[in-house]
């Protein structure tokens, strides 16, 4: 054994190789260490695979797959044997080395160090970069399945009368292959160039010849594959004008061809493209010539001709062709961005009628009876009362509703009703006691639906439930009220085991339940519960008591992931709504087809033309693909998520949409026909915000058809900030059962204003018919006003509401003591040639913890009300009184009656009633919440008596009834939809 130290008189340290213990232990931890990364691999895909299994979309699983394995194999095999074929043929070709140079004898240590591993050297940089290009594409795996089963648009670009799928598919994959290309023969020269010269074949130094006959025919080959490929880039380039976006200063961006591409740049691609053939060319002759002389010059024509043909010629004509005139020149260029931007989003269609803005109607009671049939007026803000519906109907603090509710459409009385809705979801940070077992095996799922009236409050201004309680019983029947998927729904359950779940609780105490549906993965098998331990990092799930036979892990929860991962081919919608269809609660999630390739259609980044003031507070409603810049999108898909199987379904919306179609080609029959979508799921499906959004801010510049219209810029419109909050924000738009002036009957839409750039006042009014089932289901109108008259837009509405000094002194009432105001939604509404707004005002405080609505806000023309109920506000505003309403006597002492018992009954009333306007003075809501039941109390009493008394007398006429009580009649619970003030 050696040693090593000191001198001959010092110590002596003896060095030996390690103990076989210790090499068999380091030996061991090698092994499992590499078994370890084995396994987290294998847990990944493991637990992919049998997710996907669990809701049977299990191809969606293996295509994808397959095609990046298959990918990933072809192109990383054919870049390392380009690579490697390369290198061993440079080595092949090394001249002798008794002709090689000072210089080259120099590298002979290199040469020496690597040549017993020669072999494994190349094998390894060929790897190397083999796993590089494989790896990249991989990522490729949308555009090769888009390009292999592309089917055509049946629609030509105007340049190069091309079917769009070329754009769409085809050109997508072909700059891959050339860029794939270029890689390739950049790195093959490099490394071919590196072993000429370390084998003496390129010399850097030395005098004479700086490369051997074999080296240069090697290089120039190469150099001619370069130069090849960069004329197959020219010719590409052309087709890609189509496709392009640059800044133009008439339109800002700008998508398509204008009067210098096609005028210059197109003739200067086809002209280098020829120039680099020719090139290329002659890189391949010196294969015969052995020189570089020409083909240097030819390198040094192209590069020359790239800068005075592709730069300065194109620059000319811009300067002293096209600015001098540039609508002239530019005009039918802007046509055919124009048209092609209209298809491209599916704004083609879209009506603009001229409207006047202003009424001309004298009958002001013709006026105000129209009101109730052009709009189901909507006074419940779904993005103001979730605070309400949590404290209302809560009734557990591991519930929760979300930030946003939805709004919905539900039958009641044969005719549909305009519904604020939202599901009672598990909140685990409301739990008693949070550890492993309380978050993922009792709290396991949310209850049951809460609904509302859109159109209603009561008395108090709280909404008046339709579906309420715990279980939650109304309007709706019996359904599935368990909630397993949901919004909130983020973290796993362990459900179906020995383990029993909390269900909900009543008055006798705490039910449980164990599921019994067949969502999730099975952890009986000990294979599956190692893979989750290891994909989930949570060792418990490999050896807890409370997983046993029967148990399944629910995961990837909420409705947005669950469609994104069956299909990822798809844009999910912001905004997944529940709604309760034939027994279950299915969230419905609209998801959308896009391309980046439409020719002459001007793009859009989808995170940017979605973002509104509720996006701005509320990140779960962005559009999930933000930053995807896209210039053609349809609404191609509806699909469900089952709230408690969990199982989805997608649906083919659009049945025309050619990007859709080339999905299912590649993913066959993962998408179901539309003639299978049910009559009662019809019922709920409705037109997706984020694509009205997309569409809305398209058409502030694209409403126009007009190419010269368009490039003056005088008719370019905004989307007005939300004038009820401060954001900054664009407002949102608004569901609304309404009637637009072309139409016989209330439809459900969505609706949006518009401004003029830069200024207030209202330009445009736009809505889209909404209900699924309807034949002008998608149909946009616009009513654009005239730019001759100021109409009032929403930002000067909410102004002049603020302004007047009546409505200032009232709302400064109602902020007294501690309360604060949050506006609802400010509606606007067509009506008669003018526009109708309406506004409500909820006040949250004098200790209470949510909204409630005390006034709303109307205003029509030049009239403004801030009244205590809807039907108030409209009746000042048009100074007439609907049908329906009781006439106000305009005085406030009780009539008299011949009946002692209602006489007291009425005086009582009168009394609370007092009471109340009291407390609405000082704030104090708990007194006038107080008051206002005394009043109905005192009502009631005289409505029972006065019934008695008529009953016991035979007549009718004894005494006025109850309910036309000056009292009555001005007080705030006298209306249905009522809001108490």
């Amino acid at each position: 054994m050696p040693d090593r130290g000191g001198g001959p008189t010092g110590p002596r340290i003896r060095v030996g190789r390690p103990s076989r213990r210790v090499r068999t232990l380091l030996m061991t931890l090698g092994v499992l260490a590499v078994l370890g990364m084995a396994f987290t691999m294998f847990a990944g895909f493991w637990t992919d695979w049998l997710w996907y299994r669990s809701v049977h979309y299990s191809s969606v699983f293996t295509t994808t797959l397959s095609t990046k394995i298959g990918l990933f194999f072809v192109f990383g095999l054919l870049m390392a044997a380009a690579v490697g074929v390369n290198i061993w043929l440079a080595h092949r070709l090394r001249p002798p080395l008794s002709a090689m140079s000072m210089e080259q004898q120099s590298l002979d240590r290199y040469r020496m160090g690597i040549a017993p591993y020669k072999k494994w050297l190349l094998l390894a940089i060929t790897s190397l970069v083999g796993l590089i290009a494989g790896a990249s594409a991989s990522s490729q795996w949308r555009v090769w399945l888009m390009w292999v089963n592309g089917v055509p648009f049946h629609q030509k670009d105007p340049q190069f009368h091309l079917d769009v799928s070329f754009y769409a598919f085809d050109l997508p994959w072909y700059r891959f292959l050339l860029g794939f290309g270029f890689a390739a023969a950049i790195l093959s020269l490099l490394a071919a160039a590196l072993t000429h010269y370390l084998y003496g074949g390129l010399r850097i130094t030395s005098p004479g010849a700086r490369a051997t006959a074999a080296a240069t025919g090697h290089l120039s080959v190469l150099l001619g594959i370069f130069v090849a490929l960069k004329a197959v880039a020219y010719w590409l380039d052309r087709y890609g004008l189509a496709v392009k976006s640059s800044d133009f200063k008439a339109t800002g961006d700008w998508t398509g061809l204008r009067y210098v591409d096609a005028n210059a740049y197109l003739p200067a691609k086809t002209i280098l493209f020829c120039i680099a053939v020719i090139c290329a060319l002659l890189f391949f002759a010196t294969l015969w010539r052995r020189t570089w002389q020409l083909p240097v010059i030819g390198f040094g024509l192209m590069v020359l001709s790239a800068i005075l043909i592709g730069g300065l010629y194109p620059a000319i004509v811009q300067k002293f062709t096209v600015q001098p005139n540039e609508q002239a020149k530019e005009a039918p260029y802007v046509q055919k961005n124009l048209k092609a931007t209209r298809e491209a989003y599916g704004i083609d269609d879209t009506k603009v009628t001229e409207y006047s803005g202003t009424s001309t109607t004298k009958d002001k009671t013709k006026l105000r009876a129209d009101v109730d049939s052009t709009a189901s007026i909507r006074i419940v803000d779904p993005n103001v009362v979730s605070p309400t519906f949590q404290q209302l109907q809560q009734i557990r603090n591991y519930y929760a509703f979300p930030t946003n509710l939805d709004v919905d459409r539900y039958s009641e009385d044969g005719k549909d009703q305009d519904t604020v809705i939202g599901l009672r979801e598990l909140n685990l940070n409301g739990i008693p006691k949070n550890n492993w077992i309380n978050d993922h095996f009792r709290y396991t799922h949310g209850y049951g639906v809460v609904a509302a009236k859109g159109t209603e409050v009561d008395s108090e201004g709280r909404p008046v439930f339709t579906e309420s309680d715990l279980p939650s019983k109304g309007d709706l029947g019996k359904y599935e009220q368990q909630i397993y998927y949901g919004e909130k729904t983020t973290t796993y359950s362990i459900v179906g085991g020995p383990q029993k779940e909390i269900d909900y609780s009543d008055d006798s105490g705490e039910k449980t339940t164990s599921y019994t549906g067949k969502s999730g993965v099975n952890l009986s098998n000990p294979l599956n519960r190692a893979a989750y331990a290891v994909a989930f990092n949570e060792p418990q799930i490999l050896y807890s008591g409370a997983i046993g036979d029967g148990s399944r892990i629910l995961y990837n929860r909420t409705p947005k992931e669950r469609v994104e991962a069956v299909a990822p081919w798809l844009t999910i919608d912001g905004d997944a709504y529940p709604a309760v269809v034939d027994g279950h609660i299915q969230w419905i999630v609209d998801a959308y087809t896009t391309s980046n390739g439409y020719p002459y259609a001007s793009r859009t980044t989808l995170g940017d033309t979605t973002a509104d003031s509720l996006t701005a507070t509320n990140n779960n409603r962005a559009v999930v693909a933000q930053q995807n810049q896209v210039n053609y999108i349809r609404n191609s898909v509806k699909a469900t998520v089952d709230a408690y199987t969990g199982q989805v379904k997608l649906y083919q919306w659009d049945t025309e949409d050619p990007v859709l179609k080339t999905w299912m080609k590649a993913f066959p029959g993962t998408v179901e026909p539309r003639s299978d979508i049910s009559a009662s799921l019809m019922a709920h499906l409705r037109y997706p915000q984020d694509l009205f959004k997309v569409q809305r801010e398209l058409l502030t510049r694209y409403h126009v058809t007009d190419a010269q219209t368009f490039l003056s810029g005088s008719e370019v419109w905004q989307v007005p900030d939300d004038p009820t909050n401060k954001s900054g924000s664009a407002v949102p738009p608004y569901y609304l059962s309404m009637k637009m002036p072309d139409q016989s009957a209330q439809a459900f839409s969505l609706t949006t204003t518009f401004t003029p750039n830069g200024r207030d006042n209202l330009s445009a009014f736009m809505a889209v018919d909404s209900e699924a089932g309807s034949p002008d289901y998608g149909k946009i109108r616009i009513l654009k006003l005239p730019t001759s008259t100021t109409v009032g837009g929403p930002k000067q509405v909410q102004s002049a509401f603020n302004s007047q000094q009546d409505i200032a002194e009232s709302i400064k009432l109602l902020k007294g003591g501690d309360s604060d105001i949050e506006y609802g939604n400010l509606l606007t509404v067509p009506l008669d040639g003018g526009l109708l707004y309406v506004e409500p005002v909820y006040v949250r405080g004098g200790g209470l913890k949510y909204p409630l609505l005390r006034k709303v806000l109307v205003a029509y023309g030049n009239k403004t009300a801030f009244e205590d109920t809807l039907d108030e506000g409209l009746n000042k505003v048009f100074g007439a009184e609907t049908s329906t309403t009781p006439p106000d006597t305009g005085t406030t002492s009780p009539p008299t009656s011949s009946n002692p018992t209602v006489q007291q009954a009425l005086t009582d009333a009168q009394k609370a009633f007092d009471a109340g306007q009291q407390a609405l003075k000082k704030g104090d809501w708990e007194a006038y919440g107080q008051a206002q039941k005394d009043l109905q109390a005192a009502l009631k009493r005289a409505e029972d008596a006065q019934a008695a008394a008529e009953k016991s007398s035979g007549s009718d006429k004894s005494s006025p009834s109850p309910s036309t009580s000056p009292s009555a009649s001005s007080s705030p619970s006298s209306s249905p939809s009522s809001a108490s003030g």
